[in-house]
């Protein structure tokens, strides 16, 4: 699909079928591209779109160029967060003169998001830089929403992990397994945002470093990604404290696991070892032996109770004084 925007351009689909597209059109948009989408954007913009297998691609080199005075850049996206299955997906961004293409093979919400302000305000797309860098903007807007919503999270996970141990004699294990497995979830997300992240900081760096943008015309430009770069700086760092702090509670959950699975094998060894003389007496009082004193005694059934009873009971107030119950 083939939309463009700009000047008297209002995000309509183009048709693959006619021989050009608007001169007006500031940034061109190819979702899920067909052949004859992308072979008509390199003839009339006369730029190459990246394909997939190319913007998938993890090394800079493939990811960050300049061709034919074109500069190509490909920034991993974060998406699928609304649904609980966080992921990222490669935009490729072409900046020819003054349009912007974008390639990307999915929707994510910066891009949507961008989509109605440049339908309610054209200002944003009055050219290709423009359009790249309001865009960056959302993109990097979407992942500070995405780490405030985490650093909420993270602040529930600790409360629940070291304010109820206070309340709580016990953590129940169900509950302390739900808590590793939101845990889990967080820190998916977490590496997410941050590889979005560091993508977009490459991207900005290499804009940053491009002979275009240092011309007097593009100076606005430049500005504005120097502040974009601070802004993504800091979230990448506000991220690698998150994935820090997130291990600490990793550790925490896996402690208290821990100590409720000794709580546990401490009460088998207690019984073990408060039933042991009980059941030393009750065997020897249980050996059938012809000559046996005590079984002609008419107290000897009773005798025999009361002395596995105080074996019993003994242990127990022993261990209980020394607090190792």
């Amino acid at each position: 699909m083939l939309r463009t925007y700009g000047p008297g351009c209002d995000g309509s689909v183009i048709d693959a079928k006619v021989q050009s597209i608007p001169d007006a059109a500031a940034w061109i948009d190819l979702e899920e591209p067909s052949h004859e989408e992308e072979a008509l954007v390199e003839r009339c913009i006369k730029v190459d779109v990246p394909t997939p297998d190319e913007m998938a691609e993890i090394e800079p080199s493939s990811r960050l160029y300049e061709k034919d005075g074109a500069l190509y850049m490909t920034v991993s996206v974060l998406r699928g967060v609304d649904e609980d299955h966080p992921t990222t997906t490669p935009i490729g961004f072409v900046l020819a003169e003054n349009r912007l293409v974008t390639i990307r093979y999915a929707t994510p919400k910066p891009i949507r998001t961008f989509e109605n302000h440049a339908h309610r305000d054209p200002e944003l797309v009055r050219d290709g830089p423009t359009a790249m860098i309001r865009l960056i903007d959302a993109i990097i807007d979407r992942l500070a929403d995405e780490i405030e919503r985490v650093s909420s999270t993270m602040e529930e996970l600790s409360r629940e992990i070291f304010q109820d141990s206070q309340q709580e004699r016990r953590i129940p294990v169900r509950k302390l397994t739900a808590l590793l497995s939101r845990i889990g979830r967080v820190q998916t997300l977490l590496t997410k945002i941050r590889y979005s992240a560091v993508t977009t900081l490459r991207m900005l760096s290499f804009l940053g470093g491009s002979s275009r943008i240092h011309a007097e015309k593009h100076q606005d430009m430049l500005h504005h990604v120097g502040s974009l770069t601070t802004d993504v700086t800091s979230l990448s760092e506000h991220a690698s404290y998150l994935i820090d702090s997130l291990t600490f509670l990793l550790d925490a959950t896996l402690g208290l696991i821990s100590i409720e699975q000794n709580a546990a094998m401490k009460l088998f060894s207690w019984a073990a070892v408060v039933f042991l003389p009980p059941t030393l007496i009750a065997g020897i009082y249980g050996m059938n032996f012809h000559h046996f004193p005590e079984l002609s005694w008419p107290w000897g059934y009773p005798m025999a109770l009361t002395i596995m009873f105080a074996s019993a009971v003994g242990p127990y107030f022993y261990f209980k004084r020394r607090g190792w119950i």
